[in-house]
């Protein structure tokens, strides 16, 4: 009788510690299928991470290829020999103007003066810089007399010509394609940019469409 009370109480001992152990087993599988899944979320949120970081970056390259820093703003006033005189322009040399094109920052709605006014034929261009710079395409504007011998105006679109001017840096002498033309009158401007820049004098060019009357 002894040595069977002695054998159930060996089994229920045994079996106690087969429990305890298949727990303990459990909650180490529990816990290490918890750390993977966190693993995972952790994984997915770097990932996540790293595509709003390559989005970023695309975004900003974006605005670096729109980005007019290279640009001349300011110039001279001097025009070719062969630029018209518009005889009743609708905005007067002295006389001032809304501008409405964005070419650079600050310029879109910013007040200017009225350098000159001429008749002539305006081009939006696409051409590769001649001092290495990434390909630059509808550049706005240039006019027929900053062609090298263009011939008669207007050009037909596609039509490759040489630039005869430096707004741009790498511009001058540049290979370019026509991309659009338009027979109007085209202003030199001065003005003091919107977003407190520094002044610029005789910008080249602002076209009719591009101005609007001072209220």
């Amino acid at each position: 009788m002894k040595n069977k009370k002695l054998l159930i109480g060996t089994v229920l001992i045994i079996s106690a510690i087969l429990l305890a152990a298949c727990g303990g087993g459990n909650e180490d599988t529990s816990q290490d299928q918890n750390e993977e899944t966190n693993q995972e979320e952790n994984q997915e949120n770097a990932n996540m991470e790293s595509d709003s970081d390559e989005n970023t970056e695309s975004e900003s390259g974006s605005d670096e290829n729109m980005d007019h820093s290279g640009m001349n703003h300011s110039s001279s006033g001097e025009v070719p020999d062969t630029l018209e005189t518009a005889a009743d322009p609708s905005y007067e040399v002295g006389s001032q103007a809304i501008i409405e094109s964005d070419h650079m920052e600050g310029m879109q709605g910013a007040e200017s003066t009225i350098d000159g006014a001429y008749n002539t034929t305006v081009y939006t261009v696409s051409y590769t810089p001649t001092n290495g710079g990434d390909p630059v395409e509808d550049h706005k504007w240039v006019i027929h007399e900053e062609l090298e011998n263009p011939g008669e105006a207007p050009l037909e679109p596609g039509t490759e010509v040489t630039i005869d001017a430096s707004h741009m840096e790498g511009m001058d002498g540049a290979t370019a394609e026509i991309d659009s033309a338009e027979e109007t009158t085209v202003y030199m401007v001065s003005f003091t940019p919107t977003n407190d820049g520094e002044e610029v004098s005789n910008h080249k060019w602002a076209t009719e469409s591009e101005l609007s009357p001072v209220e």
